[in-house]
C-alpha cells in the first residue's frame, strides 16, 4: 500500500473511535480460513465484522474438507458459490493468497502468511504509536526479538518506512536475517545501544517452539541480552512499548514493563478492533464504488 493509503486507513479507524459503527456489512458473510492458532486476531476480525453488522460464519478449518485434501482456493470457491464475500485468512504458507486473489471475486484479507507478512496487526501497531505520538514522520522504533520468523517485523518495517519512521531491528545475530536491510531497516545486535533515542520498541514474542534449533543459547542468556527490562526501559522514559502478543512474561519482556505506564499493549489490542473495522468498511466501499 502507498502512504497515503495506509493513512486513510489510520483515518478511518480513528473516526470508529468517535462515531458508531456504520453497518456498512450489513447482509454480507464473511468466513475465518484459519488453520493456525489465534487469540487476538481472529477475535478482534470476529468483533469488528460483528460491528459493521456482518454475518460472520461459524466455518471451521479443523473439520472442514480442508483435511480431507481440497484446495485452500477449491474452499474457497465453494463457500464464495454460497454467498460469502470476505475471507480473513491465517495461514502457515508465506505468500499464500496472492496467486488466489486473482482467482475470485471475493475479498481476501490477509490474517498471517508463514513469516511472511502480517499487514492488519502492523496497521493498529501504528495507529496505536500514531495515537500516543501524534505522528510516525520521524520517529525511532526499535523492533527486538525473533526477526528471522516474524511476519509481524516485516509488515512494520514495510509500514513505519512507508510513514517516514525510522526502524532498527534488533536480535541475536540467529534471529537477524540477512538482507534484512533492504527493507530499509537498520540492524543491531545490542539492545540498549539500539534503545538509546528510541520513541518506541516493539517486543517480538521468541518463538519458544523454534528453540530446538539452538537458536538461542537459553532463555536466561536471551532475557539478559534482549529481553525488555525496567532497568533498560528507564534509560528512555518517554518510549512506548509495543507487543504483539502472545507475551512470554520473563523471557523477551518483564511483567513489571508489560504492565507498567509505558506499555501501550492493551491499547494494541482494542486499537485492533477499529483497525480492522476501517480494513472491512473500506474494503466494502472499494467493491461498491470502485477503489
Amino acid at each position: 500500500m502507498s502512504s497515503s493509503e495506509i493513512e486513510t486507513i489510520l483515518d478511518a479507524a480513528a473516526s470508529f473511535k468517535k462515531s458508531k459503527a456504520p453497518k456498512d456489512l450489513a447482509g454480507r458473510f464473511l468466513a475465518f480460513l484459519f488453520s493456525e492458532p489465534s487469540t487476538r486476531t481472529r477475535t478482534s476480525f470476529e468483533v469488528a465484522a460483528r460491528n459493521l453488522s456482518a454475518e460472520v460464519l461459524g466455518f471451521s478449518t479443523a473439520s472442514s474438507s480442508l483435511l480431507k485434501g481440497e484446495s485452500l482456493l477449491d474452499t474457497i470457491k465453494n463457500l464464495e458459490a454460497m454467498g460469502v464475500e470476505y475471507f480473513v485468512v491465517r495461514n502457515e504458507v508465506s505468500g499464500v493468497l496472492e496467486p488466489l486473489a486473482g482467482q475470485t471475486s471475493a475479498s481476501l484479507i490477509n490474517a498471517g502468511d508463514g513469516a511472511h507478512e502480517h499487514p492488519t496487526q502492523a496497521l493498529l501497531d501504528i495507529f496505536t504509536l500514531r495515537e500516543k505520538k501524534g505522528a510516525i514522520k520521524g520517529l525511532k522504533v526499535v523492533i527486538v526479538g525473533d526477526i528471522a520468523h516474524s511476519r509481524v517485523a516485516r509488515s512494520n518495517i514495510h509500514g513505519l518506512t512507508k510513514l517516514g519512521a525510522k526502524v532498527t531491528v534488533c536480535g541475536p545475530r540467529a534471529l537477524v536475517p540477512s538482507g534484512i536491510e533492504k527493507l530499509g531497516a537498520s540492524v543491531s545486535h545490542d539492545l540498549d545501544n539500539a534503545l538509546q533515542g528510541a520513541d518506541a520498541v516493539n517486543v517480538l514474542r521468541l518463538q519458544l517452539e523454534r528453540q530446538e534449533q539452538n537458536l538461542v543459547t537459553s532463555l536466561p542468556d536471551y532475557y539478559q541480552s534482549f529481553g525488555l527490562t525496567p532497568e533498560r526501559l528507564a534509560k528512555v522514559p518517554d518510549c512506548v512499548v509495543l507487543h504483539p502478543g502472545p507475551m512470554n512474561r520473563g523471557v523477551e519482556i518483564s511483567s513489571e514493563v508489560a504492565d507498567g505506564p509505558q506499555s501501550a499493549i492493551l491499547e494494541q489490542v482494542a486499537n485492533g478492533v477499529l483497525v480492522r473495522m476501517a480494513v472491512l468498511s473500506l474494503i466494502q466501499q472499494w467493491r461498491t464504488h470502485g477503489r
